[in-house]
């Protein structure tokens, strides 16, 4: 389960911005998970729960925003949202899309103390 790597990293990005910064505690993660980012959400909130005892996060929420999946579409020449990355062009019906945005894992910010 990658899932759980990631959280070791977020929290890693968390205590190190808590040292550069001088907060204490953190209250709140908010993340932005893109929809094309291969990560399952249950298992990213389970591997939060499982990382965070004895961290700087160890009462942190973790919230999660779903970000759309984005393709460029080489038949009608536009960005288009897309479900799946193997759906075609929701405007024209194309099936040469690449995908463009939803793939990423961003802290959006942080409560803290």
């Amino acid at each position: 389960m990658h899932e759980l790597s990631l959280c070791e990293s977020l929290l890693d990005v968390i205590e190190d911005t808590a040292r550069r910064e001088g907060f204490s505690r953190v209250r709140v993660v908010r993340l932005e998970v893109g929809q094309f980012a291969g990560v399952e959400l249950s298992a990213l909130r389970f591997g939060f729960e499982a990382v965070k005892p004895g961290t700087i996060a160890h009462d942190a929420r973790l919230e999660i925003e779903q970000t759309p999946g984005t393709a460029w579409c080489f038949d009608c020449e536009k960005t288009v949202t897309l479900e799946d990355r193997l759906s075609p062009c929701p405007l024209c019906g194309g099936g040469r899309v690449q995908p463009s945005g939803g793939t990423d894992i961003r802290i959006r910010d942080l409560e803290v103390l």
